[in-house]
């Protein structure tokens, strides 16, 4: 048997398609050809939203119930046995399954291997089939729908990536976390990734194998007409026709005065619910929408002509590789010719004030708000919890650099306990403080040396005085310094400070054993200065203690674990932060930008560094071995 997966894409006549082969089903059967029910009864929803990662709520999924990653399961469950029925009962020589979200919404291999994984106990001859348009006219279309469904950013998003490297990468960076309580959604806000046709097929064939993707032109005139069966049978390869059907309802565009009114409206929407308590149901959110309808020409595809010019030379070498779009001259033809106007929102007319309108709609909102509650609160409530640490992409930098088994990789570890996270700490805690109040260098007993710490250095002279400063400042009382093999003024500059009484540097050349470091701890044993000290700290000067309790000072995290001999450091781990060449500023003030709080190593899981008490019996000192990442601290 062969599967055809027909995966849209969404506004090339999907729909139509669907109809059609829904009312001729029997007469599909008949001719060994299966459109099951089982996934819907026209258009197979059902298999999209079973296939989803459990973190990819779309509005589709968020209206029909299945929210948690529960539900979400058991209508897997349920589905794969009901398809698997249905195809045992029917044996067919040919299974349709069409659904216009697949194209359009799974850009997780995650989520094609899912599905791939459905259907691989029906058949392993899957042909994936998608008909497509123009580029332009399927991104006005698109934003149109968007606009409709509560999208708040205006088209300039989409225009803006003509000056990206990779339409495909560069739209993923656009979508938001999934948020169904504050209205957000990928497939709402996010530009269409899928309109990079080529990047498309790319991203199916890695899962179904190449040579199983077919694209197909979009002909409207054909698709809504009394021929549409004709399109299902060469699409679907059915060598028998199934005869004429009624003429199809061209889908009306919305005017562009419609859509500037819904985006202004859509802004004040979002910002109501992102103060989370209010809910506002998908179907409400359109009749409000409805309410401001304006008639008017719709978007012009030929304002969108950097869209077209972007794509251009992609779509006319796809179209020598697909036969179907060949026939039809696909990307041959000049879409937007170089004089036409661009794209400017258009005036939402009459006078329109979006807050007037919002003021009218408050009443119903907080209804609907109290009747959600009560029917999909507990589901938005788990999915928060559950959803919490926020979904990472790529900045622009990693993608210009990341192959595409790393984007798979990195989309894998999106859904694993690995995955890197800020659900850590308290909240807005990493936001800008005021400084801390300045302490006062401590008074020490007699004979103790306080908090010392012991650090092996070489070649670090640019960094040793604001390494040394920021330290004393948060409460060490002494360092011990070790370098070896320093070319760069280093140990001149701790000598100074040695003479200053700032610190005390012990020469480390003629280190034995496996590493200096190693060789330095255990000679720091025998020092007064560790054997007198209160807490010792082995840190390097690349390394910056960051205390996030109190003043921010040791002693304020010693007040918190009064009862503490050890305290293991954990390190955040910073990047470059775009710095390739020494400058003459802090290294705190340069680098800036790091991990999540929850990160950890593919190398060393839990890299940590001691802060130990001397009254604990201590007989070897153990240096951390570094990775290759670069391991500054987050700062003070």
């Amino acid at each position: 048997m062969r599967i055809y997966l027909h995966i849209g894409l969404e506004h090339t006549g999907a729909d139509r398609l669907q109809k059609v082969m829904a009312d001729k089903r029997d007469q599909l059967r008949s001719k060994g050809v299966l459109f099951p029910r089982a996934p819907g009864s026209k258009n197979h929803t059902r298999l999209f939203m079973a296939v989803t990662d459990p973190d990819h709520v779309d509005p589709l999924r968020y209206n029909r119930g299945f929210i948690t990653a529960e539900k979400q399961s058991r209508l897997y469950q349920t589905l794969e046995q009901e398809l698997q029925t249905e195809v045992a009962q029917a044996q067919p020589d040919t299974l349709i399954l069409s659904a216009s979200q697949l194209g359009t919404k799974l850009h997780r291999p995650s989520e094609l291997t899912r599905l791939k994984t459905l259907l691989a106990p029906l058949s392993d001859d899957i042909q994936v089939v998608a008909h497509i348009a123009t580029p332009a006219r399927a991104l006005a279309r698109h934003y149109g729908s968007q606009i409709l469904e509560g999208r708040d950013r205006p088209l300039s998003q989409e225009l803006n990536l003509c000056d990206s490297d990779g339409w495909w990468p560069a739209a993923l960076q656009t979508l938001p976390v999934p948020d169904p309580q504050a209205g957000q959604f990928e497939e709402t806000q996010g530009a269409p990734f899928w309109l990079d046709y080529t990047a498309l097929q790319a991203h199916w064939e890695a899962i179904f194998g190449v040579g199983n993707f077919a694209f197909r032109p979009f002909n409207e005139d054909a698709v809504y007409g009394a021929e549409a069966p004709s399109e299902i049978c060469a699409a679907f390869g059915i060598a028998a026709q199934i005869g004429r059907s009624p003429l199809g309802k061209i889908p009306q565009q919305p005017s562009a005065p419609w859509l500037a009114r819904s985006r202004q409206l859509n802004v004040l929407l979002l910002q109501l619910l992102a103060q989370r308590n209010k809910i506002l149901p998908r179907q409400l959110w359109r009749s409000f929408l409805n309410e401001i309808a304006l008639d008017g020409p719709a978007i012009d595809p030929a304002t969108l002509a950097p869209v077209s010019r972007y794509f251009a030379a992609a779509n006319q070498d796809l179209a020598q590789r697909h036969p179907a779009l060949t026939a039809a001259d696909f990307g041959t033809a000049c879409e937007a010719p170089q004089d036409t106007t661009p794209w400017q929102e258009a005036a939402p007319e009459r006078g329109f004030r979006a807050s007037q309108y919002l003021l009218t709609f408050m009443r119903r909102i907080n209804r609907a708000t109290k009747e959600e509650m009560e029917g999909k609160g507990n589901d938005l409530l788990g999915m928060t919890k559950a959803s919490a640490p926020v979904r990472e992409t790529p900045t622009a930098a990693a993608l210009s650099v990341m192959t595409p088994r790393a984007l798979e990789n990195f989309e894998t570890l999106q859904g694993s306990p690995f995955r890197p996270h800020n659900n850590l700490g308290h909240k807005g805690e990493d936001l800008p403080q005021p400084p801390y109040s300045e302490i006062r260098p401590r008074e020490l007993a007699s004979g103790s040396t306080g908090n010392v710490i012991v650090g092996c250095m070489k070649n670090e002279a640019p960094y040793i005085l604001e390494w040394v400063a920021y330290h004393r400042a948060m409460g060490v009382d002494n360092f011990l310094i070790y370098t070896n093999g320093c070319e760069d003024g280093t140990s001149e500059l701790l000598d100074r400070l040695q003479e200053m009484g700032i610190l005390q540097h012990r020469n480390n050349d003629d280190w034995k054993g496996n590493s200096p470091q190693q060789h330095a701890l255990n000679q720091s044993l025998n020092e007064p200065v560790i054997k007198n000290a209160e807490w010792i700290i082995h840190i390097d000067v690349d390394e910056f203690m960051n205390v996030r309790c109190g003043n921010g000072t040791l002693q304020d995290l010693f007040d918190r674990v009064p009862d503490a001999s050890n305290i293991a450091m954990t390190w955040r781990l910073f990047g470059s932060n775009d710095v390739v060449s020494l400058k003459d500023k802090f290294v705190t003030a340069q680098f800036d930008a790091c991990a999540p709080k929850h990160c950890q190593s593919r190398i060393r899981f839990g890299v940590l560094r001691p802060c130990s008490k001397t009254s604990a019996p201590t007989k070897r000192s153990a240096a951390t071995a570094p990775t290759n990442w670069k391991k500054t601290s987050a700062t003070r």
